[in-house]
Parts: C-alpha cells; structure tokens; sequence
C-alpha cells in the first residue's frame, strides 16, 4: 500500500513564503510523475505543478516565477516552494504521485489527504 503524507501548509501573510513536502512511503518499486493541486473552497481542484522523475517541470500559469517544484527521489520526497504568496493562492494543497508499487504492477494513481494552506493579512 502507498501513502502520501504532506506537511508544510500554514497562515502566511502576503508576500510570504511556505515550503510544502509529500513524503510517498509503503510498497513502492518506482514513482513516476509527481505534483500538486489546490482546491479553493467551492472551486474544483486544479493542477498547480509536476514534475517528472527526471526532473523536468511544469506550472499552471498564475503560479509561474513564484512556485517551484523539485523532488528528492533518494527520499520518495518531492517540494513546493510557494514565495510571494497572494490571497488567491488560499487552498487545500494536495500531493499526487504515479507509483508503481511493485515491478509487475501497473501505475497507479495516489493522493495525499491534503494540506491547508492560508493567505492572509
């Protein structure tokens, strides 16, 4: 069984900075891509980054020069870097991974249960 535990969310004011991290532990033989998603209340969740197991990114526009994604895959860990905080940016922020648990499975589809983050003076 996989499990992605993220930590890091928190009440900021604007112009700040949170780092968040998904830790991805159990049975895990190799992951492949990994990213983040937010969900504002009353709003659907929306990706906000991903990166490959190669390292190569991507970022939903509105977040772009402010986030940065970057994994450490000796630690099944991958960040997000979150400077210049925005109000809009307010949102439960959740980790997704494709994990291939053991080499004769197939990819799966994983998620953490969601980190709160808030924007506010």
């Amino acid at each position: 069984q996989v499990q992605l535990v993220e930590s890091g969310g928190g009440l900021v004011q604007p112009g700040g900075s949170l780092r968040l991290s998904c830790v991805a532990s159990g049975t895990i033989f190799r992951i492949y891509d990994m990213g983040w998603y937010r969900q504002a209340p009353g709003k659907q969740r929306d990706l906000v980054a991903v990166i490959t197991n190669d390292g190569s990114t991507n970022y939903t526009e509105s977040v772009k020069g402010r986030f940065t994604i970057f994994r450490d895959n000796s630690k099944k860990t991958m960040y997000l870097q979150m400077d210049s905080l925005k109000t809009e940016d307010t949102a439960v922020y959740y980790c997704h991974a494709v994990v291939e648990p053991r080499d004769w499975d197939k990819p799966g589809d994983y998620w953490g249960q969601g980190t709160q983050v808030t924007v506010s003076s």
